[in-house]
């Protein structure tokens, strides 16, 4: 059986890394996965993958599965209120489905 959930996407600079991924762990989520990325946006193009003097330069985008709304906005918020004034970022939810995550825990538990 599917457990509803909600996918909190955080994209940001790669400095970032350690910082957010403790704001993460500390508000109780079980898990997520950070893989590397570019693109254009407001603040010009970023890259990843390409040969460089600072791997700072590069992007990534965590996603994390949340068992509710309450939780995605908590992270969402710390992170953009201590980095989003001096870094790029940007922070979308969507709905998910869990279909097969034994380890994942929804508010009704497991």
């Amino acid at each position: 059986m599917a457990k509803q959930a909600k996918k909190l996407v955080i994209v940001t600079e790669k400095i970032l890394l350690k910082k957010i991924a403790h704001i993460i762990e500390e508000a109780g989520a079980t898990g997520y996965t950070v893989l590397e990325t570019g693109g254009k946006g407001s603040r010009n193009v970023r890259s990843s993958g390409q040969p460089s003097v600072s791997d700072t330069q590069a992007n990534i985008k965590f996603e994390v599965l949340t068992p509710d709304r309450d939780m995605a906005d908590k992270i969402a918020d710390q992170v953009a209120i201590k980095f989003f004034l001096d870094y790029a970022g940007i922070i979308y939810i969507c709905e998910a489905e869990v279909l097969y995550g034994h380890s994942f825990c929804g508010p009704d538990g497991c």
